[in-house]
């Protein structure tokens, strides 16, 4: 059986990872601190190990055996990494240098990155494709940027075979028929979660009514979580022995803040409370990505909508 070795493995996307690695017949371990993952997220098939990225002896350990990895521990926080730029360099980009070091001395040649949409920073073209320009504009993205080359130089260096999916906004949640695998980040960041959390007394922000979009507020790419770890998948089996790839993953298409608004209220059967603030600076109108690369290389496509990625986050939060 192959084992996958899953950095990250109790987070959001990497609990949901590891369940469809699993029922698709892989073997798994997964590593992961907990600093912001959740035990009891993990499959009780996997394999656990607590540890952290920076602990290089541990990740040596956990990782023999295994004939791949995916890659999805780190900090994600934007405004975090502004606050705590070295914090992000430390675990992002030194835990990322230390799996790649783990790697090399396992043998280990195959590797699947969690990357971001934020390597693009402010793009002045839409759809957004993988030649569009790389200029992040805050520590996170650099610190996926920086991977993203890490991995290019790897490839020269030690012939690995590896795969940057550049994620768009995520959302949505994966029912496995015992429980609900959903998002469970304090604090929440994400529109989603928030939209679904807004109340009289909380009302969702909405930063900008005035956009040149079709109804003033920013359009944003959102993707199933279930989706996205269906291209992961086909991006595992699509590994050559040798080379880097960068990918995007997105909707192809893209919703603006009123159209999500709207959408969940109507999985809810209530309309959500809203407050219209000024704009924030430095956000772009509409950030949507090309996924043809997608098509094309993984063969893959997204199914899900909107809706159902609100009513699954919905589901998933009671």
């Amino acid at each position: 059986m192959t084992r996958i070795f899953v950095t990250g493995g109790a987070g959001y996307i990497g609990a949901i990872a590891t369940h469809q690695l699993l029922e698709s017949g892989y073997d798994v371990t997964v590593f992961d601190d907990l600093s912001t993952g959740h035990r009891d997220a993990v499959d009780s098939r996997a394999q656990f190990v607590q540890a952290s990225l920076l602990d290089e002896d541990a990740l040596k350990k956990a990782i023999e055996g295994a004939h791949a990895v995916m890659h999805f521990a780190g900090k994600s926080l934007v405004g975090e990494s502004v606050e705590k730029p070295d914090l992000y360099m430390k675990v992002n980009v030194e835990g990322s240098k230390n799996v790649l070091s783990a790697m090399r001395s396992a043998g280990v040649k195959k590797i699947v990155f969690s990357s971001s949409a934020a390597t693009y920073g402010e793009p002045t073209e839409s759809p957004i494709t993988e030649e569009s320009a790389t200029l992040p504009t805050n520590p996170y993205g650099l610190s996926k940027l920086t991977v993203d080359i890490l991995l290019a130089e790897s490839e020269i260096a030690d012939g690995f075979a590896s795969c940057s999916l550049r994620y768009f906004n995520v959302a949505g949640a994966l029912n496995t028929g015992k429980k609900w695998l959903g998002e469970r980040h304090d604090p929440e960041t994400h529109l989603i979660p928030r939209v679904l959390e807004a109340t009289e007394n909380n009302p969702l922000k909405i930063f900008g009514n005035d956009w040149p979009t079709s109804d003033g507020t920013c359009i944003r790419d959102y993707i199933h979580v279930v989706d996205l770890i269906e291209a992961h998948l086909s991006a595992l089996k699509n590994l050559d022995e040798k080379g880097h790839s960068i990918i995007n993953i997105g909707s192809g298409g893209g919703y603006s803040v009123n159209e999500v608004v709207t959408t969940a209220g109507n999985v809810l059967g209530r309309e959500i409370p809203i407050r219209i603030d000024s704009r924030r600076a430095g956000d772009p109108a509409i950030l949507v990505a090309s996924i043809e690369k997608a098509k094309k290389v993984l063969s893959w496509s997204p199914t899900r909508n909107l809706e159902s990625m609100i009513r699954d986050s919905f589901q998933s939060s009671m």
